[in-house]
């Protein structure tokens, strides 16, 4: 029951952050809205604080795994917390939805999201859940279509029979470019309520720096898909810009974002990110070197070679970022006193349960960290895909 508790008290906190109604406007006829950005993008907006902490946390942590909470997940990508602590967790290649029970890890598959077109790295992508979600049981996915990508919200039906719990799809947002490779597909709920959503410029470098695009890009609209009050560009979802392929949207105790980002062959990313700014991808991976320094782009707070990283998801506990890494097979910490790391990034878990895909804070100095070892790039162990508890500190 411990544990239950522990995870209930997430839930709590990060459900009263997370969406409330919105003011956007009603959805189009086939309940989607195109919503590409028009006109010239802004400048950035104020740079968020940099006030360091009263009390910086220790360079050194340390990690223990307390236990399994589940295994035998297919292809495991997005997790929401439910009201309760338990989990929904989204299946990126076979398109369903499965509940995990906090208290005992009981896997109930609540059905599958219809128009999933799985293939390469698209699928059954990131999951959210209503801050209301007591009163209005919606669920928020963003998947890959035969089309492209785009997010839609579904009822949560606890009183139907498993395997037929979800009703049909409302598309909020759609246009998002698909491509094989560089989907994107993190959503989350922001402090602020609004929902974000990290994209891919699906191979095509170009649509990175077109802001016409909304591929490349960290994008924030109302629960109903609209445009956020205060975004750069009052028209558009188009949040930030000049991003490869983002999977890991986090926010601190001081509500700044950070996002993980995938490099090419050189540099992976973790950035502080500011509305309006330019993240220099394709012009620049990692930090700016030689000429490509000047205040057009921003650097990223870490960078990691491609082989000790390629980051999916990100969580915030204990005053660190904590990054699961796929092709790096281990867990990072980042160590954080206000938006400056206090030491170098520290590793944990080094090959020990393969790709790590994605992890989510718990309360009370506990993780929830997800493997990914049966998506298709790596010999699945006994009990893949599994979701593992950890301790830190």
């Amino acid at each position: 029951m411990q544990r239950r508790s522990q995870i209930t008290v997430l839930a709590a906190a990060s459900l009263l952050l997370a969406a409330g109604c919105s003011t956007g406007g009603a959805p189009t006829a086939d309940g989607g809205k195109s919503a590409a950005p028009k006109g010239k993008h802004p400048g950035a907006s104020a740079k968020p604080s940099a006030t360091p902490s009263a009390t910086a946390p220790p360079a050194k942590g340390s990690v223990e795994v307390v236990g399994t909470l589940a295994t035998g997940l297919k292809s495991p990508w997005g997790v929401a917390v439910l009201p309760g602590g338990d989990l929904l967790v989204a299946s990126r290649d076979t398109g369903k939805i499965v509940r995990v029970s906090a208290e005992d890890g009981k896997t109930t598959e609540l059905g599958s999201v219809p128009g999933v077109d799985p293939g390469g790295e698209g699928g059954l992508l990131g999951l959210a859940v209503s801050s209301a979600f007591g009163a209005d049981h919606e669920v928020y996915a963003y998947f890959t279509t035969a089309s492209d990508n785009r997010i839609a919200r579904l009822i949560y039906d606890e009183k139907r029979p498993p395997g037929d719990q979800l009703g049909a799809p409302d598309t909020i947002l759609r246009g998002i470019p698909k491509g094989e490779l560089h989907n994107g597909g993190r959503i989350a709920f922001g402090p602020d309520k609004m929902l974000y959503a990290g994209t891919g410029e699906t191979g095509d470098t170009g649509l990175a720096q077109d802001k016409e695009s909304l591929g490349g890009k960290i994008l924030r609209m109302t629960p109903d898909g609209e445009p956020a009050h205060g975004n750069p560009q009052a028209d558009s979802v188009v949040y930030d810009y000049g991003h490869r392929n983002v999977q890991g949207l986090a926010w601190d105790d001081d509500k700044r974002l950070w996002a993980s980002e995938f490099g090419q062959d050189t540099w992976d990313e973790l950035n502080l990110i500011e509305p309006g700014r330019n993240y220099g991808w394709p012009e620049v991976e990692g930090k700016a070197k030689g000429d490509q320094k000047g205040p057009a782009f921003v650097d990223p707070v870490e960078e990691w070679k491609t082989k000790d990283a390629s980051p999916s998801g990100i969580a915030y506990a204990k005053g660190s970022v904590w990054m699961a890494s796929l092709r790096g097979e281990r867990l990072w910490r980042i160590a954080l006193n206000g938006t400056k790391p206090v030491a170098a990034p520290q590793a944990f878990l080094d090959g020990k349960y393969g790709r790590l895909r994605t992890v989510v804070a718990a309360g009370n100095g506990e993780l929830l960290l997800v493997t990914s070892n049966t998506d298709g790039r790596s010999r699945p162990r006994k009990g893949d895909d599994r979701i593992l508890r950890l301790k830190v500190t």
